[in-house]
């Protein structure tokens, strides 16, 4: 793992030069990745794998934590020099960030860029080489970069955390108190887990597992945060943008009759229609200000996953004043869906109701080129993986320990109308892809 190292956009950044060329197809570009620390983002077969050594870091913590780091990827932009003769999503300059939740939070944000990039999309394959202009020469790159074999099955122990189910159920006990006193009208309560996961834990496992169990969710591993999220936060392209908003949630059927009730129920069940509604209006509210046309679907349609059905709703618009994907992470984060509405009243009651600093649990995770495209998704269905010797809340882990630590979270919006009892449920089947997989 790489030691944290500052890097305020007061200070000059580094000049960057990016190589990309196309290769032939990489069966399995994660096998390249660090198996203890890997640096991987994928979905639906298209990834992209990081590796080697790190040419730059920007590493903040604080309220200002995202401007910061917006600020000093525009200074990289502006002074790098890219060769991109691939030209697709993901080639060239690329960076890979996880962003804490909250502004409060003592969890870094990173942005981190990897000497060596493998990546893969629509049957096109390429590798991504970057040094500093300082450098005579870029490193061997792929001759020097070698696959590793897979390490051997492992399981993590997990259990309750700080807020068991019967905190829980109190917790969410007191968030109806607030919506009830006028305070907030919708508010997003999590609870943990924790365990820990042996020390020489091949992780790239956990990444595979995902990717294979969830293939059309967003698949990530950056920073020791590792999951399969269904959420976009946002994605932009040559000028467009875009946002899946997910807000509602139910658990699978046990066959296509009991769906199709389900979908019935929940698409017309009044506290999802609402608690949908809530995290839509702060998507566009948030696009709206840097766009000059913005489209949502007036009604939600269901998204199927392996273990869910969520109400979801696209929005997508053309930027009018040329922000960056960071500067729509900026914008957007947190939502109404991970937060709740209006949004400093419920950030301001998730201080107060949970026991816990949620670090990058629901915060952004994604990627930015060099051109201020990206995707980044909402960092849910996920677990931090910590490292021994590493300083916790609970004080310094013991040197030369065996395991390292693992925290996973899952929460749901509380709404007048919200049952106790029901949330509790919603948040089991929400822990079930990353338990699973874990075990």
């Amino acid at each position: 793992m790489p030691e944290p190292r500052s890097l305020p956009p007061e200070e000059r950044v580094p000049r960057l030069i990016a190589e990309t060329r196309e290769v032939d197809p990489v069966e399995d570009p994660l096998r390249w990745a660090d198996p203890s620390w890997p640096l991987a983002w994928q979905r639906r077969g298209d990834l992209l794998v990081g590796t080697g050594r790190e040419m730059l870091r920007i590493d903040v913590t604080g309220p200002d934590r995202l401007a910061r780091i917006a600020a000093a990827w525009r200074q990289v932009m502006a002074v790098a020099e890219i060769d991109d003769e691939v030209r697709l999503p993901g080639t060239g300059l690329v960076a890979f960030g996880a962003f804490a939740f909250d502004d409060d939070s003592a969890q870094r944000s990173v942005l981190t860029v990897p000497s060596l990039i493998l990546g893969r999309r629509g049957g096109r394959s390429w590798i991504t080489r970057v040094r500093h202009a300082e450098s005579e020469a870029f490193d061997s790159g792929w001759a020097a970069a070698q696959p590793r074999e897979y390490g051997p099955h492992w399981s993590a122990t997990v259990g309750p955390g700080r807020m068991d189910p019967v905190a829980h159920g109190d917790a969410v006990r007191r968030a109806l108190a607030a919506i009830e006193a006028g305070e907030v009208k919708k508010v997003v309560v999590a609870r943990d887990i924790a365990g820990t996961a042996p020390v020489d834990a091949d992780l790239r496992r956990l990444v595979r597992a995902l990717a294979s169990g969830y293939p059309d969710t967003w698949t990530f591993a950056v920073e020791g945060i590792i999951g399969a999220s269904p959420e976009t936060l946002v994605t932009v392209r040559g000028g467009e943008v875009s946002a899946r908003v997910l807000a509602g949630t139910r658990p699978r059927g046990a066959d296509a009759d009991e769906d199709t009730a389900i979908i019935a129920e929940l698409a017309a069940n009044p506290k999802d229609v609402d608690e949908h509604e809530y995290a839509v209006r702060s998507v566009v509210d948030a696009l709206r200000p840097h766009t000059s046309a913005l489209a949502a679907a007036e009604q939600p349609f269901t998204l199927k996953l392996p273990n869910l059905w969520h109400l979801a709703t696209d929005v997508e618009g053309t930027l009018s004043d040329g922000a960056t994907a960071l500067d729509m992470v900026r914008a957007l984060h947190p939502t109404a869906a991970v937060a709740g509405t209006p949004r400093d009243a419920a950030m301001a009651a998730i201080r107060r109701i949970e026991p816990f600093d949620r670090g990058r649990y629901a915060g952004p995770v994604g990627w930015i080129d060099g051109n201020g495209d990206g995707e980044w998704a909402i960092a849910l269905r996920c677990a931090q993986f910590g490292a021994p010797g590493e300083q916790t809340e609970d004080g310094p882990a013991v040197d030369g320990a065996e395991t390292r630590t693992v925290t996973a979270h899952a929460g749901g919006g509380i709404v007048a109308g919200s049952v106790p009892e029901a949330e509790l449920l919603e948040t089991r089947v929400k822990f079930r892809p990353i338990v699973d997989a874990l075990a």
